[in-house]
Parts: structure tokens; sequence; C-alpha cells
């Protein structure tokens, strides 16, 4: 008979590169985790991690038995949720990050009313504009946006949002309106955290190094400068389009704009996804088509 003590903690570790990061995932402690492992070794007798002061890495050896048991894992999963009609019903626990601004503005709308319709569930919602370890922080969904660098993660594209240069009427009054890329060096430029904006220009991406006496790391903040007449910034719609509508804000270089950059949901592509997932995947992006403008490809974002 096959004897599973051990595999549950093994595939945590492979998966986590820490005995302490795999205990936290599996709700158990660092020296429970290292016991099962090394009497996992025992039972195979074969090595199964390196092991430094500073990682723990898997053998090749290692590496054949996790892709041979992750799938054992994930048939008991799917097993066990079928029991427990998580499929028809979501429940537990929910946990995933996004953006601050863009996760008040319109993810958090969403999920509150998720949680509405699945009151079984306990959501936990984490806004932040740093990278968050999804496998080791436990998270079962990142919201990203713009061109994505993590190749380990899956990824679904929800939507899609648009750069935009604009100004305040006042402003461009007073410096007049630039119609090529090269007039932005004449312009008072509000920076983010970037001294460059992205145009696209005669088929390729570009980037201009632009200047100015206003720098800030808020979109908000750059907002209310431009607002205010003190030159030119670079926002997403979220940011300006309503200020576009009343003509607060006139677009600018609209010959040169960026194709939509992407909104993305992303997820480890060894953990399998539950039907509470798979839901909140559906609301967010049904919820985000009605929200978003055009859905072009995706470039770099911050």
């Amino acid at each position: 008979m096959f004897n599973w003590e051990g595999i549950s903690e093994f595939a945590a570790v492979v998966e986590t590169e820490s005995f302490t990061a795999a205990g936290k995932r599996i709700g158990s402690s660092t020296a429970q985790v290292s016991r099962q492992i090394s009497a996992l070794e025992a039972r195979l007798a074969t090595k199964l991690f390196y092991r430094t002061t500073r990682r723990v890495s898997v053998t090749e050896v290692g590496q054949i038995y996790y892709q041979h048991c992750r799938p054992l894992l994930d048939g008991l999963e799917e097993a066990e949720r079928a029991v427990t009609q998580l499929q028809s019903t979501p429940r537990g626990k929910l946990k995933l990050t996004a953006p601050v601004t863009f996760g008040e503005q319109r993810v958090a709308p969403l999920l509150n009313d998720f949680c509405l319709d699945y009151p079984e569930l306990e959501v936990d919602l984490l806004l932040t504009n740093q990278r968050v370890d999804l496998v080791e922080e436990g998270i079962d969904l990142a919201i990203r946006l713009g061109q994505l660098a993590d190749s380990s993660m899956m990824a679904k594209r929800l939507g899609a949002r648009t750069l935009h240069v604009c100004a305040s009427p006042a402003y461009l009054s007073a410096r007049s309106e630039p119609h090529t890329l090269s007039e932005l060096e004449r312009h008072s430029c509000l920076l983010g955290t970037l001294d460059h904006w992205r145009f696209h220009e005669k088929g390729a991406s570009k980037m201009i190094r632009v200047a100015g006496r206003l720098r800030c790391n808020s979109g908000t903040a750059l907002l209310d400068a431009a607002l205010k007449g003190l030159g030119l910034v670079q926002l997403p719609d979220l940011y300006v389009q309503s200020y576009l509508a009343t003509g607060q804000l006139h677009e600018v270089l609209t010959a040169f704009r960026e194709p939509d950059e992407g909104i993305w949901a992303l997820y480890p592509h060894n953990r399998h996804l539950s039907p509470k997932v798979r839901l909140l995947l559906d609301a967010l992006e049904a919820g985000l088509q009605l929200t978003e403008p055009r859905n072009s490809a995706g470039s770099l974002s911050s």
C-alpha cells in the first residue's frame, strides 16, 4: 500500500524552497516538516534536497519524484473538494493581492460584490505596490499590470488599460500643445518613479526621457499637479478618464499613444486552481471589461 506520509511536506518544500515557508503553507512546524522529510529520505534511501544555511534546493532525484507526486496530491485535493461540495458552494479562505490604487478603485468593489454572492468565503485582500512571493505568502491570486516578467507564474488576461499624456487647458494655453515627441524637451513633465515615458512610433515602442521640476511616486498626487497646471503628465485612464471627459484635462500626442497594456491575474503554475479561484477570475474579468477601455497588446507597467 502506498505510504502518503511526508509527501505533502515534500511537495511544499519543493515549491517554497524553504522548510519554514513549507510549514506555514501546510500548517505545520518547521521541525515537523524536517522530520517528515528525513523519514521520507530514509524510506526511499535517497537524498531529496541539498541543504545549506541559506537555502534548500531539490536534487535531480527529488525533482523526478516531485513530478510524480504532484499529480497525485492534486488528485487527492480534487477528491476532497468533491466530497465537501466546494464546486457548488465556494467556502474557506481566499487570499489575493493587487496594486494599491488599482486595487482600491477597481478590484476591491468587485471583490466586495463577490463576497456578497458567496457568504461562506473568508477573503484577505493585500494592497501593495511591492512584488509579493505568491507561494511563500500563500496567495491564491495576484493582479498585475502591464508586461509580465515572472515566467514561473500562470497568467490570465482580465482586461486592458491605456496610458494618456495630458495637461490642463491652462498649462497648454501658456506653453502650447506639443505635436511631436521632440517637443517634450521644452515642457515641464510631471515625473513618477521613472525618468522616461512610453510611446509608440513607426510600429515600435519608444522610450522618451523627460524632465520637470516635480517628481512623486503617487499617481493621485501627479494628477492633482496636472489639474493645477503644473505640467504634462502620463497616467493610466484609471486616473484621468473622467477629467478628460469633462475637459479639465486635455490629451496630447495621441498619435504616439502606446497600445493598451494588460491587466493580468497571476497564480502559481503548480498550484491547483480551485473552483472558488476560478469563480473569482470570472467575476473580475466580467467586472473589469465593464470599466476598462480597449483590449490591445500589453506593455511595461509600474
